[in-house]
């Protein structure tokens, strides 16, 4: 694990946080795209739900989120319910090198779709890093990993 990983991590938690009940029926999750040591995006989800936070990451990020590291509270999302790119689709697209997300979604209707898309596009996916503090803000115990 590179070194500033939980640093990151904890980053898109600080950003989530504020956020918790104002998001509607979505968990108000956290993403910070860092390139090359620098933070160059970051987003939470905004009140109502929309727009998600890899969304307003990727928008402030530009050009400068080909190569870079995005660290998301929340697996990104593998299908949007009223259509339109989900968030592991806009990342893929954008070249992101590598997603970190602390916790897998816990829907039965979206769990590991953003992950596999991701993993499709060749990016690797990295599960579980602080996934006990992102839960607590996600309000949800994070999913048990099957051996």
């Amino acid at each position: 694990m590179p070194e500033h990983d939980e640093a990151h991590m904890r980053q898109a938690i600080a950003l989530a946080t504020p956020n918790v009940g104002l998001t509607a029926d979505n968990p108000s999750v956290g993403c910070v795209i860092v390139a090359d040591g620098v933070v160059v995006g970051q987003g939470a989800t905004a009140p109502g739900g929309r727009p998600h936070a890899e969304e307003q990451a990727l928008a402030m990020a530009g050009e400068a989120a080909r190569g870079a590291t995005a660290y998301v509270t929340l697996e990104p999302c593998g299908a949007r319910s009223k259509g339109g790119k989900s968030c592991s689709e806009l990342l893929a697209a954008a070249g992101v090198a590598r997603v970190v997300v602390a916790c897998e979604d816990a829907s039965p209707y979206a769990s590991g779709q953003g992950a596999e898309r991701l993993a499709a596009a060749g990016i690797p996916v990295e599960l579980g890093l602080l996934a006990g503090e992102a839960a607590a803000v996600l309000s949800y115990k994070p999913l048990e990993r099957q051996p």
